[in-house]
């Protein structure tokens, strides 16, 4: 152990040394705020080798690869595929009942629970063992501290399929379906913004305590179970009835008709999960493991999309890991701790960059800040309608910066291109992206910003830079082609050598549906007076001024200059400092480029 731990410090060590970086990043001053608090953070890179150490030393041990092995080698009795044979059925209820403190004995309704799980809900047990990967050992760990059987755990997939956001119709919650004054009793903390019975941890323990509780009532693990669906005075009233008899199978008949069914329902998802392998049943990968993740203490109110924006976390991620926050909101109550539980990379960010994250939550929260947001958004260009038009269909977990980033636009644009009024998007909804984007020139004197600062000021005047409309449109009728049966968008558009998006935009397509008959508009003829004449490309010298462009354009019909890639530069930025220049014109020119091969000090083709 001792030369693993020096191995482990030697080689983080090492790694810090090549891979550290300066605190602070500079920055252009058209990036948003929060883009420059974000540039500026630090990474800890010390801890972020350990925790990636640790991880591997987790996932490399022989337990957790005997596990994995397990899964893939997956050998399916033929026996079983159309009936489980019941002498073979009571060896292994027996094999189970020889290690564990449950009575397991076969009976048929038993049999009859097993065998519709194998025929009905063979496919959902596997996602429910992905899902298992997470919360068992969450589970175990609670139960071990009271000397519960660790077998419960698999009572939380008969309550709740490992869902902690889960209700009942009558209002029982959580992975444990704790109703409200149980949870009460058992100190879970529920309010307008928090519900602790969805919380894995504390409602675990809140289970953990219930089942011992109930255990030096009835000292019976069967009968605990039994309570825990039904109530311990039903329970006390069935063995009266069945005149005092202990066994659960025995007092079946006295319980309520859901209880019956219930210690049944739990003894088979416990064979289901022993006996995977023999049913070929294959657990799906799991989303996360929860050693991979860590919590941290939170000293101001956030929202789980500031937690997204400032951390670039999916949202669903973070909602996945804490559940217990009804409104999607991290609160702060004075003298009571708040935790946020997240990726341990993450963590690492988090904590390394605390101050800069609350300033920047101070700062966004100022409703003078607000008021000059407000007004930027209002000097953002404004874009035409003669622009080539795409379209992103969103993907769970996605947010408006995310996106924006990966199309080279700013999060303000799209808002605008979409008339959106907040950073709020759904899954599955379009958004317009303009691939070119031509502006209407607005004044600075229309924009007013009261107490703006420097940067804010600075924004405001490059959001209202002079870029000229292309007033110019076709004129000619365009091509028509009819749809023939068996055709997509992707084939008509690679035969007529188009995009895609052009075709959705010059037919007013919503989505990629098109119809057999119909006509198709495939090219738009270009009207005369725009057609380019090529002729010998003349080189401006290096990092040419707009101006100088502008000029060197107005003496050739066409020209080519060639621009030094400065710190902070992206292909959108570049694009916009030349009138009539696009982005995919500047990957067109330099083989395709893409903003992550920009480096400063590069050289762009820039061409008129």
């Amino acid at each position: 152990m001792l030369v693993k731990n020096t191995t482990l410090s030697f080689f983080c060590l090492c790694s810090f040394a090549l891979f550290a970086q300066d605190n602070q990043t500079n920055t252009p001053s058209n990036l948003s705020y929060l883009e420059q608090v974000k540039n500026s953070f630090v990474t800890d890179k010390m801890t972020t080798c350990v925790d990636s150490l640790w991880i591997n030393e987790l996932t490399s041990s022989d337990l957790y690869e005997e596990k994995n092995v397990s899964f893939e080698e997956v050998v399916i009795d033929t026996d079983l595929d159309v009936e489980l044979p019941t002498a073979l059925l009571k060896e292994r209820l027996q094999v189970m009942n020889q290690k564990s403190p449950f009575n397991i004995e076969y009976n048929e309704s038993l049999e009859k629970t097993i065998k519709s799980y194998l025929k009905y809900r063979r496919k959902s047990f596997g996602r429910l063992m992905a899902l298992s990967d997470y919360y068992f050992p969450l589970f175990e760990e609670a139960f071990a501290k009271q000397n519960v059987p660790l077998e419960i755990k698999y009572l939380a997939v008969v309550e709740s399929a490992l869902n902690p956001k889960a209700v009942s119709k009558m209002g029982a919650t959580g992975l444990w379906q704790f109703m409200y004054h149980t949870g009460k009793q058992y100190n879970l903390k529920i309010d307008s913004y928090i519900d602790e019975r969805s919380d894995p941890l504390k409602s675990s323990q809140a289970a953990a305590d219930y089942m011992a509780k109930m255990y030096k009532i009835f000292g019976d693990w069967d009968l605990v179970l039994a309570s825990y669906n039904s109530g311990p005075g039903n329970v006390s009233k069935a063995i009266r009835r069945s005149g005092g008899k202990q066994s659960y199978w025995e007092i079946k008949k006295h319980l309520p008709k859901e209880t019956q069914g219930y210690v049944p329902a739990f003894l088979a998802t416990m064979y289901l999960y022993e006996f995977r392998k023999e049913h070929g049943i294959v657990p799906q990968e799991a989303v996360v493991q929860h050693f991979e993740t860590d919590t941290v203490q939170v000293r101001q109110k956030m929202s789980f999309q500031d937690v997204a924006d400032l951390l670039d976390v999916p949202q669903k991620q973070i909602e996945l890991l804490n559940p217990s926050y009804k409104l999607k909101v991290i609160p702060y109550y004075a003298n009571e701790p708040h935790f946020l539980r997240l990726p341990l990379d993450k963590i690492a960010v988090f904590t390394a960059n605390e101050p800069k994250i609350y300033a920047y939550l101070d700062h966004k929260n100022n409703p003078e800040f607000n008021n000059q947001r407000t007004a930027i958004a209002k000097a953002e260009i404004k874009t035409s309608t003669n622009g080539s038009i795409s379209y992103y269909k969103i993907k769970s977990g996605d947010n408006l910066g995310a996106i924006a980033d990966k199309f080279d636009v700013s999060v303000v644009e799209l808002k605008s291109w979409n008339k959106l009024n907040t950073n709020r998007i759904a899954a599955g909804a379009t958004l317009k992206l303009y691939k070119e984007v031509p502006v209407e020139v607005v004044q600075p004197k229309e924009v007013k910003v009261k107490n703006a600062s420097k940067i804010d000021k600075k924004r405001v005047e490059e959001v209202v830079a002079e870029v000229q409309v292309d007033k110019n449109k076709s004129t000619k009728d365009p091509v028509l082609y009819t749809i023939q049966v068996g055709d997509n968008l992707e084939s008509i558009a690679k035969t007529k050598n188009v995009a895609i998006a052009d075709l959705q935009e010059w037919n007013a397509l919503k989505d990629s549906k098109i119809t057999a008959g119909k006509s198709l508009i495939v090219s738009l003829a270009v009207p005369e007076e725009m057609v380019v004449v090529k002729t010998k490309t003349s080189i401006v010298s290096n990092n040419a001024t707009v101006s100088e462009f502008k000029r060197h354009a107005t003496s050739s019909k066409e020209s080519t200059i060639n621009y030094q890639v400065q710190k902070g530069d992206s292909l959108y930025s570049i694009a916009k400092k030349y009138p009539g220049i696009s982005v995919s014109d500047i990957k067109q020119l330099n083989d395709g480029i893409e903003a992550k091969d920009l480096k400063p000090g590069m050289k762009l083709k820039i061409s008129s």
